[in-house]
């Protein structure tokens, strides 16, 4: 894949998960938000990065870029919550922190990766699933947590 076609392709990715998250702001969430969980089997493809016996970099550096991907949740998590609104139903808070804090990590992805140059592509793409596994995989599954509250809340079980 040469290089503009890579930039379009994450391009679209973004303006798709922006464009989900600003609807969602809108829209209410419906059913059990088993739903925020299903991205996470987007990114299985990505494992054959990971396992691709050409992408010789060495383990710490697999675990760095998962630390990084970490460090890159916290915002993501800290600006996803959810509300109950007036129509009783649940909706994420709009918040545009997190519209921010996304095109944040994304040019702070393109400027890694201007800047290590000096890898191997194989080495390079296995590194920055890596750091996608290291956000996507926390900020999804802290976001199903935080959605369960939020119905657990608004539906208390009654004893009676």
């Amino acid at each position: 894949m040469n290089g503009n076609n890579f930039y379009v392709m994450i391009a679209a990715i973004a303006a798709l998960v922006l464009w989900r998250r600003t609807r969602s702001m809108y829209r209410p969430i419906r059913g059990s938000g088993i739903r925020m969980l299903i991205p996470l089997l987007f990114i299985l493809p990505g494992v054959t990065f990971l396992l691709n016996p050409t992408a010789n970099e060495p383990a710490w550096a697999f675990a760095a870029a998962f630390g990084l991907g970490i460090v890159f949740s916290i915002p993501l998590i800290w600006t996803t919550n959810y509300e109950v609104r007036e129509d009783k139903l649940i909706y994420a808070e709009k918040n545009w922190g997190f519209i921010v804090a996304f095109l944040g990590i994304l040019i702070i992805r393109f400027a890694l990766r201007q800047e290590l140059s000096d890898i191997d592509p194989q080495g390079k793409m296995a590194l920055f699933m890596m750091v996608a596994f290291g956000y996507l995989i926390p900020w999804r599954v802290v976001s199903f947590i935080k959605f369960r509250r939020v119905v657990n809340q608004s539906n208390p079980v009654r004893s009676n």
